[in-house]
């Protein structure tokens, strides 16, 4: 798939993003994309060192090109940097069935978070930062440990590409369990809708941040969940327990919206009270405020 470089903003767009095939190329795009839009390249500033060569791959950028060995040998080599403040983070997906949501979206809940995890992970793997992937509902899913070597890219895109909504939400439970696991500080990220118990939610982390971990959650929404703005008498079906309801909307709407502004509201808080960064983001947003918002923190860590 040729594409022009002044095309790749358009990657940006989750509806767009869900139809490409693959999701290494779905990340690609992304990352690509949001690089283009900025003036400034976010990875301007890192302290790193140089370390070995490693073959030209399809996807590298030609400014790390070894242009010396090319002149000698005729082949492309790019020149690998290990960065003195290496990062280890963690990725939490929730894979639940609330995740399966959409409206009038394009993509589901769990198409963007999964999107935006390929991405974030891509991206790590480029710096030569550890990434490793938590896929949990109400039990963990799959376990991959932190790594940076980019043969371990496939692994993380591979677990990603064969998530399958299932279960309840249980975010406690889940982060609990793999918190023993991360032994040394680093990056958490969360990426959920949150629709779970919101006093054991907001216990498990201030676990995970007692742990001198850095956390950024990712609350995933569709539109529709904050507006409620749905046009004639309905049943609703909860997707995690089939539990049904049937209500006349426009009824309840006000005191739904009030409901979840409160509940938003809560969990924003007690981020910021925490020092987590919190983002908001609703499935037909753009991935740059993500991107963002991981290079701004990383930036601090470095």
């Amino acid at each position: 798939m040729a594409v022009k470089a002044q095309d790749f903003r358009k990657f940006l767009d989750p509806a767009i993003v869900s139809k490409l095939k693959t999701l290494e190329l779905r990340a690609r795009m992304v990352v690509e994309g949001f690089m283009v839009g900025l003036h400034k390249s976010p990875y301007h500033g890192f302290s790193v060192e140089f370390s070995q060569h490693r073959p030209y791959m399809q996807g590298d950028s030609l400014k790390n090109v070894d242009w010396k060995v090319f002149a000698k040998s005729e082949k492309y080599f790019i020149k690998q940097f290990e960065e003195e403040t290496n990062l280890i983070s963690h990725i939490f997906l929730d894979v639940s069935k609330s995740m399966d949501f959409k409206y009038d979206s394009k993509v589901t809940k769990l198409d963007y978070a999964t999107n935006l995890a390929a991405a974030l992970s891509y991206t790590m793997i480029n710096q030569q930062d550890s990434v490793g992937l938590v896929t949990y509902s109400e039990k963990i899913q799959s376990y991959l440990p932190p790594k940076s070597n980019r043969i371990y890219l496939t692994n993380l895109l591979t677990a990603l590409a064969q998530t399958k909504p299932e279960g309840k939400t249980s975010i406690s439970r889940c982060l609990e369990s793999v918190a023993e696991k991360i032994k040394k500080r680093g990056l958490t990220i969360i990426i959920s809708d949150f629709f779970d118990d919101i006093e054991t939610t907001i216990s498990a982390l201030k676990q995970i941040h007692f742990k001198k971990n850095e956390v950024i959650v990712f609350q995933i929404l569709d539109p529709i969940e904050k507006s409620f703005g749905f046009d004639r008498d309905a049943i609703f079906v909860d997707m995690e327990t089939s539990e049904k309801l049937t209500s006349q909307p426009h009824h309840i709407q006000k005191a739904y919206q009030e409901a979840m502004k409160e509940f938003l509201n809560r969990i924003k808080s007690e981020c910021l009270n925490l020092g987590i960064e919190y983002n908001l983001i609703e499935t037909n947003q753009p991935f740059d405020k993500a991107l963002m918002s991981y290079f701004s923190k990383r930036a601090k860590l470095s």
